[in-house]
């Protein structure tokens, strides 16, 4: 791997750290300001508002400029929501804004992949940032946990800057105030990230004219024989997961009476599965195999039915674990496989704008679900069951599609995937 590739994978550690801890202080302002349940749930709709109303204009901002500088000033406006948390903005609206940078920097992150190394080394890499960012995902959730916890909250308010009222009095207002520094970390390092040298392709003068080659880029991606395959597998797969990083706190905070900073312990467990999983997929998997593991997703969705069924934290720890490392194996090679066929048919950023925009539309039309049915009185163990039958069937249906693709279409599909197995002949 180039020197590039790991100042970028340093990056993406520390400002995914800052956005999973931020989510769990976020979910503990709301609360302790009287917000209602629907509204910390609807946390993880609102922070994929812009990733769908922005999809068809993120892709080729990224593509045309240097993708570093997009990542500089994505997480600058991160911390610009960060700020409007602590001075007086709703949490819903100042959190859109952070979920704003966040789709903004996905492009980018994803797309300077495909500049800094070759296809033969795409799945690896996936492995290995996705495994970074599940490390940063376990530590973002309890770093978020702790800093709202009792312990250090107390301590961190304790601290008086002589002459200046900072107007941070709660726990997780002092939470807040520790993630921006974060973020400054990380933007630190994408400006470290050297050039790549790759040409940049300029937006248009009109920026409506992105719209119809968006909505192109996006049809050509679903009627590609692989393409839509990677592209429904992975969509569903995030729109579930994404959800569950709340569902997982309030189901923990209903079977198990966790508080906040317990129950944020869980969402570590289920991401150490998962970073497992992706490692063990980055080294075993293929592109040209890639949708092998498709009928993980099945089991998948059968596993999230059953943890209705537990009470005890011995039984849930090992529990989430497996079912975190199922979905790391699923997605890191459909991810890489999808990449891969987007990288050929529009370019890098593009595909990642229009691969953003399907998993964020499923994760807000998800969440808007779970807010909803939160709001008219449904428990956690039902939306729980309704997202483990819905992940097990689609999942299913899209095996079937495949099946179906592979005799109907064999002659084209065989011919994608022998172009897979030349960019990538040794894994």
């Amino acid at each position: 791997m180039k020197r590039g590739f790991y100042t970028l994978m340093s990056a993406q550690f520390f400002s995914s750290l800052a956005d999973q801890a931020l989510f769990v202080a976020a979910v503990e302002l709301i609360k302790s300001g009287g917000g209602a349940e629907w509204q910390r749930a609807a946390l993880v709709p609102i922070f994929a508002l812009f990733y769908v109303i922005l999809a068809p204009w993120l892709g080729a901002f990224a593509d045309a400029r240097p993708k570093r500088n997009v990542m500089f000033v994505s997480n600058a406006i991160k911390v610009v929501g960060c700020l409007m948390m602590l001075f007086g903005s709703h949490p819903l609206m100042a959190y859109a804004v952070v979920g704003l940078g966040a789709a903004a920097y996905s492009p980018a992150k994803y797309g300077i992949l495909t500049e800094l190394l070759p296809a033969s080394q795409l799945v690896k890499a996936n492995g290995w940032i996705e495994g970074l960012t599940i490390a940063s995902i376990i530590l973002g959730i309890l770093l978020g946990g702790q800093l709202v916890g009792h312990v250090i909250s107390t301590q961190l308010l304790a601290v008086d800057v002589p002459f200046i009222q900072t107007g941070i009095d709660t726990p997780p207002e002092a939470a807040i105030f520790v993630l921006i520094f974060i973020y400054m970390v990380a933007a630190w390092f994408n400006l470290r990230i050297p050039l790549t040298g790759v040409e940049m392709r300029p937006m248009p003068k009109n920026p409506l004219e992105l719209v119809p080659d968006f909505w192109t880029c996006n049809s050509r991606l679903w009627r590609d024989k692989l393409g839509q395959i990677s592209l429904a597998t992975t969509t569903l797969f995030w729109g579930v997961s994404g959800n569950l990083r709340y569902i997982i706190l309030a189901w923990s905070a209903a079977a198990l009476g966790y508080s906040t900073t317990q129950a944020s312990s869980l969402g570590g467990v289920v991401a150490i599965g998962t970073a497992v999983g992706a490692i063990v997929a980055s080294v075993r998997m293929r592109l040209d195999v890639a949708t092998k593991v498709i009928p993980m997703g099945i089991i998948m969705g059968v596993l999230i039915i059953v943890m209705n069924f537990i009470s005890n934290v011995w039984v849930a720890a090992p529990f989430l674990i497996l079912m975190g490392g199922l979905g790391g194996f699923l997605v890191v090679p459909m991810n890489a496989l999808l990449q891969h066929r987007g990288h050929n048919l529009m370019g890098a950023g593009r595909s990642i704008a229009v691969q953003n925009f399907n998993e964020q539309a499923c994760i807000l039309g998800l969440g808007a679900f779970y807010s909803l049915s939160t709001g008219m009185g449904m428990s956690a163990f039902g939306a729980i069951t309704a997202f483990g039958l819905v992940v097990a069937g689609v999942m299913w249906l899209i095996m079937r599609w495949h099946q179906n693709n592979t005799v109907k279409y064999k002659e084209e599909v065989d011919h994608l995937l022998k172009i897979a197995r030349h960019d990538n002949p040794h894994g």
